[in-house]
């Protein structure tokens, strides 16, 4: 198995343009490339799974087992010929001073070599003890090489390549020059998602021959095949348990798919399907009506941008307050709660919603929140469980938004208390209104917290 950890000294330093241009460009070639994100993200995978034409997963420390990322690596890596992770933040940025769930600890929990992008603008000699600095300060982790971005030209690079060569014994392994033709636009959570960027495929090639033209692919290759099986010969590759595969047989679930919506974690989806769940896809933006289905997942994505069009789709939106009114289970995370909300309001502009929720929704500046969210499920949660299963102890999740809720109803019942996070009003999330279970909060079904099974359940009745 060979496999790439494609890291960066910092944020916003041009690694995912990067690992973008490297995968298209291996599968020009012929090879089988598997995505992988550190963290919990959705945009970035959406471009790496494009770019690759299969799907990205996502790895995170939050809110799975190191067991369980081990598990899900080493089965998706299966039927490839490299697998690639690409980082997040920095390679030891972390919120934990020691580093336990940083990008280094992810790269050495997978045996991956590590090719390190530096953002260069700027940057000359001092290049040198970045990069000293970087390979004495975990001396376990294999640095493997460097990536040069962002380079201002031919001489800039030139003495680039010459210092890096002269003080350290890491190899360079490509340069690529500034370019606004090879930038993927950026929005307020990052970059805009390729399932609503009409150019994302020639935005993919554009970057595919910048990486072609400077990376040296034969010596990332070369660094690839250094990497190891991430638990040896005893890996464990289960699938979900036998318990849960066709229970839910015959569930027909609406799901929100089109250039708004989007941010559905894979693994999720597959469980549904797992269980036996049908998924019928619908777009709040282009259909009059929604397909005949028990229940809603409505996920998040970015309505603000789109909510012009969102408020004169009239029927759909009476459809969907319909369905809510009629008790009918739905659940709604961020951009969906959004939606079914009374209007949203974003500068001078207001547009009507769905208005299930009775509640405005306004979009501010700066994030109301942005992070990993602990949570309590509260005696209101509206899902059912097994007379032998307890409540999720703690439920770990993460939550990405520029909006709040204008004056919650203090008469609303909420499925979970906040332990750290902002949620709703920063003490709760999860609105439940009859059927529906609306949150900011993004959950995943892992690590303990299979919410696909109890939802169903819910649907089913």
């Amino acid at each position: 198995m060979t496999c790439l950890y494609i890291a960066a000294t910092q944020k916003s330093s041009g690694k995912t343009t990067v690992t973008i241009g490297l995968c298209r460009e291996l599968i020009r070639r012929g090879l089988s490339v598997q995505p992988f994100k550190k963290g919990p993200d959705y945009i970035d995978p959406l471009w790496l799974g494009r770019a690759t034409t299969r799907t990205c997963f996502n790895l995170d420390f939050h809110t799975m087992a190191r067991d369980e990322i081990q598990a899900l690596f080493a089965r998706e890596q299966r039927c490839a010929n490299l697998s690639v992770i690409e980082g997040n933040v920095g390679l030891f940025d972390d919120i934990d001073i020691a580093g336990s769930t940083s990008n280094a600890e992810m790269a050495k929990l997978l045996r991956a070599p590590v090719l390190l992008v530096i953002d260069c603008h700027g940057m000359a000699r001092g290049i040198a003890p970045l990069l000293l600095g970087y390979r004495s300060f975990d001396p376990d982790l294999r640095l493997a090489g460097v990536l040069l971005n962002k380079v201002g030209g031919t001489r800039h690079e030139t003495n680039l390549r010459r210092v890096v060569e002269h003080y350290t014994d890491l190899p360079v392994v490509g340069a690529i020059h500034r370019s606004a033709e090879i930038q993927i636009t950026e929005r307020h959570l990052g970059l805009i998602p390729s399932n609503e960027f009409e150019q994302a495929e020639s935005q993919i090639e554009s970057i595919r021959q910048a990486v072609m033209a400077q990376v040296d692919l034969d010596r990332v290759l070369a660094i690839a095949a250094e990497g190891g099986r991430p638990y040896g010969d005893q890996m464990t590759l289960q699938d979900e348990p036998a318990r849960v595969a066709g229970r839910f047989a015959g569930v027909r679930l609406g799901i929100a798919r089109d250039e708004v919506f989007g941010f559905y974690y894979p693994d999720d989806l597959l469980a549904l399907e797992r269980a036996g769940a049908e998924l019928i896809p619908f777009s709040p933006l282009h259909d009059g009506a929604l397909p005949p289905v028990d229940g809603l997942f409505i996920g998040g994505g970015f309505p603000e941008c789109r909510m012009a069009e969102l408020e004169g789709n009239h029927m759909m939106r009476q459809a969907v307050a319909d369905f809510v009114a009629d008790g009918r289970p739905v659940y709604a995370e961020c951009g969906g709660l959004m939606y079914l909300s009374r209007r949203i309001e974003w500068g001078d502009q207001k547009r009507s919603m769905c208005g299930a929720l009775q509640a405005d929704v306004r979009m501010h500046p700066r994030p109301q929140g942005r992070g990993y969210v602990r949570l309590l499920e509260t005696a209101a949660f509206p899902w059912p469980r097994s007379s032998s299963e307890q409540p999720w102890p703690e439920i770990r999740a993460h939550e990405f938004h520029h909006s709040a809720i204008v004056a919650p109803d203090p008469a609303w019942r909420y499925g979970y208390r906040v332990l750290r996070g902002a949620g709703i009003d920063g003490r709760h999330d999860g609105v439940v209104h009859k059927g529906l279970l609306a949150s900011y909060s993004h959950l995943r079904d892992v690590g303990g917290t299979r919410w696909t099974e109890r939802f169903l359940a819910h649907v089913a009745g």
